[in-house]
């Protein structure tokens, strides 16, 4: 199974994928950033790929919203990982030694009241990801520089801890979604799904809308807001809803297509808080 992710080996978004995938055999198509997964699912040269869309600290990482429904692709699944973020360096250093700082722009965000306490002249960069910084430094033999990312990747580099859980939070999650081309029918566990809607510049048009999801006893778990290109000042709504009854849910839908200009579901999946492996696999069953 060949599945797209941003970032590296050890990187958080291959610990998400061996969650997802625990006894599956699995090609990592490495992406330097985001919209290349994307791509790459598009272009047929991965089956799947995985993409952070939130963390309970930087919140939600809003262009992997649009990547997903730009591209087309469908939330089949999600993960939630526990980030605890280390700041790391070669050998025989020590945090005082440290000139930059290296990491992926979330990460740094999750780390922002650790990296006030630091001395202002030390420079925070932002990279590609978490784990590519740590390889970096160690590949190239960079001393007084040091990079931010999970334990396992000062493990795999042999890269010296400086300094442990510089998390803003101490219970820090981000939550990934395994995306693909294809719609599939949602599982029997299914009850949870992401939806895309317009609305219209009338009074009450929101809160009528969120209204229906109350009327017909849908919890609302999210709602994110963007703005649409080309539109100044109107906005896409993006939310996460969570339902007992598929067929009640795919009746609201269907008045929710008459109640706002454009309706679009990015997946139907399961609520997955328990971490529980995804059942998706691309093998070919009785031709299906």
């Amino acid at each position: 199974m060949k599945i797209a992710i941003q970032g590296i080996e050890s990187s958080f978004h291959d610990m998400a994928t061996r969650l997802l995938f625990p006894k599956t055999e699995i090609e990592l198509i490495m992406c330097d950033t985001f919209e290349k997964v994307t791509h790459c699912i598009e272009n047929f040269e991965a089956d799947f790929g995985v993409l952070a869309i939130e963390n309970t600290i930087a919140g939600s990482i809003l262009p992997n919203y649009n990547l997903i429904d730009a591209s087309g692709l469908v939330i089949y699944d999600e993960i939630f990982l526990n980030i605890q973020m280390y700041i790391m360096a070669l050998e025989g250093q020590s945090i005082y030694d440290i000139e930059e700082v290296h990491s992926h722009p979330v990460a740094l965000l999750q780390c922002k009241d650790y990296l006030r306490k630091l001395p202002p002249q030390l420079k925070i960069i932002e990279g590609k990801d978490t784990a590519s910084e740590a390889k970096k430094i160690k590949n190239n033999n960079l001393r007084g520089v040091a990079a931010i990312a999970g334990k396992q990747v000062a493990e795999k580099f042999g890269l010296e801890i400086l300094d442990s859980n510089i998390q803003s939070m101490e219970e820090n999650q981000t939550r990934f979604v395994l995306i693909g081309k294809r719609e599939i029918a949602p599982i029997e566990t299914a009850n949870k799904a992401t939806l895309k809607f317009e609305l219209s510049h009338t009074l009450g048009s929101l809160s009528n809308t969120l209204q229906l999801f109350t009327t017909f006893n849908i919890n609302l778990t999210k709602i994110q807001s963007l703005p649409i290109v080309g539109k100044p000042w109107q906005y896409a709504f993006f939310v996460d809803v969570l339902f007992d009854d598929y067929e009640l849910f795919s009746e609201v839908v269907e008045v929710l297509k008459k109640a706002v200009k454009e309706l679009k579901i990015l997946g139907v999946y399961t609520h997955n808080i328990e971490n529980v492996p995804s059942q998706l696999t691309n093998e070919l069953i009785d031709g299906k």
